[in-house]
């Protein structure tokens, strides 16, 4: 069975950035000068302030070592290691033309997208080699778990099946440092300014002439290097630029470094983070048939046109759009390069370029920085941080805890009663019998969220109206209430005992937004799935997801307690363990809570980097105050483990 109502929550995000986008274009509309415009910016610069607030003050490397070189044609080719954080290796590439014996040379910092071999793809090396040779001086550099960086390397006795791919190490390592209140993307933003101190701190180049260009995940990080780091004077971003709004009506999510935190909630898009820099030169590169559509590349065009317009500077802004699929192809490298070359004084050269061998390229031993001394993996880097904030934290009493988690759950004011609904019950085959189980659809948020509640009527015939126990039983499950109601013992255990309402929370069970069956995990836990996706648009909203299914779960129960409930006594499993331990510390009415299949700790999530729990689950800062365990301290007798589950979600 799939989710009847599986565009629920994706087209309840879709109307909150259509209104955005509404808001968003009458206020660039009202604009008429280049006052108003700069006002705009000092709005967009605290926005984008406010997102990379995690990242460190300093921007110098910790260390920096030549370990190699090699003359090519027309170019000398460093090999370059430097840490960005204490034991946090980066190796590079530094690209340094004949020019620079004679003179200072414009620069260029050089992000890579995501691909596997970093800053050694042939395509990557490629526009390097054309900016070389047309006299920049370029820098380009592994993002993190690329080309050398690889920070799986050391974990040799685990299964080749249990390790993500590259975007979805990305997204592990994203949901991890949310645990501590830290995010991906000033992870991936730090490394990137601290390469280009790197770049500045070479004699040779010109600091008033030194852009940034990337692909794909560089064309990301080249966006928010220049929409945040003012010694960049030009920029050219590729296969990014199109909207949020669009990607989320195509269900195209995006990497953990792609959502900054809050971007969205004073209704930005990303074309702004381009505006922010207005005058300043720079081109928007895209590909007629990106999977980051061209519907998207072309508005945010309109709005540098327009923007740049406004500060009489239309010649600063440029646009290319290249014919074919999503990459840094050749037409997209020269359109680049044309743009530098004029924003520096120089004719543009027509060169050859020849990509070397990967381990010709390598800076580190056998091309993994984590086998140098001293080096660290960031899963290390996390659970020492991890490890300091419980060091750190002091011991809440009950109400500052409850009050805390309410703060991080970004819980909604809870007014009125919700509406419900009475669809059609359900016929389910337990144990080779057929329950009929009534459901409820309860409106628990504007516009069109529901939280369906399942009830296993005793009394045949009364499934068309709410009859509640003074008592009431609550279960959640970890993924859906129709898998758990035929496969799991524990709740088919509970139904026999009593009459309970199993409640599927936004985006599960029935609502659940991607394409597998109720009961299917593997698709549910996708770590680049619409799951996934759901979780980053809340984070951009500063809007919980989590504490949006902790607030659903609130408003089922105040619902019952208006039809005549007294008291709750909650069970959840698995995700659902999470969720019901939230709202009791939060709910007084919450007579006693059972955990099954629960983690053990959110901490413990920290320790593994192939942790298996949904990003969704991952509260952003929690660490920072207290952890599972802390509350369940406080919840006492109320609270009982039944059972736990590991970090990968085994028994």
């Amino acid at each position: 069975m799939s989710a009847p109502y599986q565009h629920m929550v994706l087209d309840y995000y879709v109307e909150k950035l259509r209104k955005n986008r509404q808001a968003r274009r009458e206020r660039l509309a009202s604009l008429t000068n280049a006052a108003e415009a700069r006002a705009y910016q000092d709005k967009v610069a605290e926005a984008v302030a406010q997102a990379f607030a995690a990242l460190p003050e300093n921007k110098q490397p910790l260390s920096l070592q030549c370990s190699g070189s090699l003359n090519c044609e027309g170019y000398r080719l460093e090999k370059l290691l430097f840490e960005s954080r204490p034991g946090f290796f980066v190796s590079a590439l530094l690209y340094v033309p004949e020019a620079a014996k004679k003179a200072k040379v414009p620069g260029v910092i050089a992000p890579c997208g995501h691909s596997k071999e970093g800053k050694a793809s042939p395509v990557y090396q490629g526009f390097a080699q054309r900016l070389v040779k047309n006299g920049f001086m370029v820098l380009a550099f592994d993002p993190i778990h690329q080309g050398e960086r690889d920070q799986y390397v050391l974990m040799k006795d685990e299964p080749e099946e249990d390790f993500p791919g590259l975007c979805g190490a990305h997204n592990h390592m994203g949901r991890q440092l949310e645990l501590c209140g830290d995010n991906f993307a000033c992870w991936r933003l730090h490394d990137g300014q601290v390469a280009l101190s790197v770049l500045l701190q070479r004699p040779e180049v010109d600091r008033r002439q030194v852009g940034v260009t990337g692909n794909s995940g560089g064309g990301t990080l080249s966006h928010w290097l220049w929409a945040t780091d003012r010694r960049l004077s030009m920029a050219a971003p590729s296969c990014h630029l199109t909207t949020w709004l669009g990607d989320l009506e195509n269900e195209l999510p995006r990497d953990a470094e792609q959502y900054p935190l809050g971007i969205l909630a004073p209704g930005l898009e990303l074309a702004d983070l381009m505006l922010l820099r207005a005058p300043q030169p720079a081109i928007m590169l895209g590909q007629k048939f990106d999977f980051f559509e061209r519907r998207g590349f072309i508005e945010a065009w309109d709005d540098m046109q327009k923007f740049y317009g406004l500060f009489e500077a239309q010649d600063k802004a440029a646009m290319f759009m290249g014919p074919t699929t999503h990459g840094y192809s050749e037409h997209n490298q020269q359109a680049m390069l044309e743009f530098f070359c004029r924003q520096v004084g120089k004719e543009p050269l027509a060169v050859e370029v020849s990509a070397l061998p990967e381990e010709e390229t390598w800076a580190s031993p056998q091309g993994k920085v984590l086998l140098l001394p001293g080096a660290k993996a960031i899963s290390e880097l996390i659970g020492q941080k991890a490890q300091s904030l419980a060091a750190q934290r002091p011991r809440l009493s009950a109400a500052e805890m409850s009050a805390k988690l309410a703060e991080l759950l970004q819980l909604a004011a809870r007014e009125g009663l919700p509406h419900y609904r009475i669809p059609r019950a359900r016929v389910w085959q337990v144990k080779g019998e057929e329950q009929v189980w009534a459901r409820y659809a309860v409106e628990t948020e504007q516009p069109g969220i529901r939280a369906i509640m399942h009830k296993n009527v005793r009394e045949a015939g009364r499934y068309h109206t709410l009859d509640v126990q003074k008592s009431s039983c609550v279960y959640l499950p970890d993924l859906a209430s129709a898998w758990d109601i035929e496969n799991n013992a524990y709740l088919q255990g509970l139904a026999k005992q009593e009459e309970l309402y199993a409640i599927d929370l936004r985006g599960m069970g029935e609502s659940r937004p991607d394409d597998g069956s109720l009961g299917n995990a593997k698709e549910f836990l996708q770590d680049y799935g619409i799951d996934y996706m759901m979780h980053g648009y809340g984070q951009m909203l500063r809007q919980s997801y989590l504490g949006r299914r902790v607030f659903d779960l609130l408003r089922c129960l105040d619902l019952l307690a208006a039809e005549g409930a007294e008291e709750f006594v909650l069970h959840g499993r698995g995700q659902g363990a999470v969720i019901a331990a939230f709202a009791t510390l939060l709910e007084p009415r919450i007579a006693s809570v059972t955990l099954v299949d629960s983690p053990a700790s959110f901490a413990e999530w920290t320790e593994d980097p192939l942790n298996k729990w949904p990003g969704a689950m991952h509260l952003y800062g929690i660490l920072k105050f207290f952890d599972l365990p802390d509350i369940i301290r406080e919840l006492g007798s109320r609270a009982q483990i039944h059972s736990r589950w590991s970090k990968r979600r085994q028994t």
